[in-house]
């Protein structure tokens, strides 16, 4: 499924209240959404914005695209956006040399002596 994350809009007439969600890239921007990750109020002063990175960060990894809104926005708070798949950041792969075994000569064998 192609995934979208953007801005939907809500609120009354001249004061607009934005919740940041994950939808499907072909649904209209007033369907179901997947996912809830925030809210931006501009008509606040300052304007609030509120974001879970880490889940933001996961939509992000699995390829959904970001509104260009959405992204002049996150660009403006300074948040650094990274394409990291899901599934190597929750098993990242660790390449670690093994020990190697140290020779140690062998121990010459004692004969058997024999008595009859």
């Amino acid at each position: 499924m192609a995934t979208t994350l953007r801005m939907q809009r809500h609120g009354n007439k001249h004061r607009p209240f934005y919740h940041i969600v994950v939808a499907n890239s072909r649904a209209s921007a007033t369907k179901k959404f997947l996912e809830k990750l925030g809210y931006y109020d501009p008509a606040h002063e300052p304007s609030t914005f509120s974001i879970n990175e880490e889940r933001l960060n996961y939509w992000y990894g699995t390829g959904a695209t970001i509104s260009n809104t959405l992204k002049v926005l996150l660009t403006k708070k300074g948040m650094k956006l990274t394409r990291v798949s899901p599934a190597s950041a929750a098993n990242p792969v660790k390449k670690v040399a093994a020990p190697k075994a140290a020779k140690t000569p062998a121990a010459p064998k004692a004969a058997k002596k024999t008595s009859k």
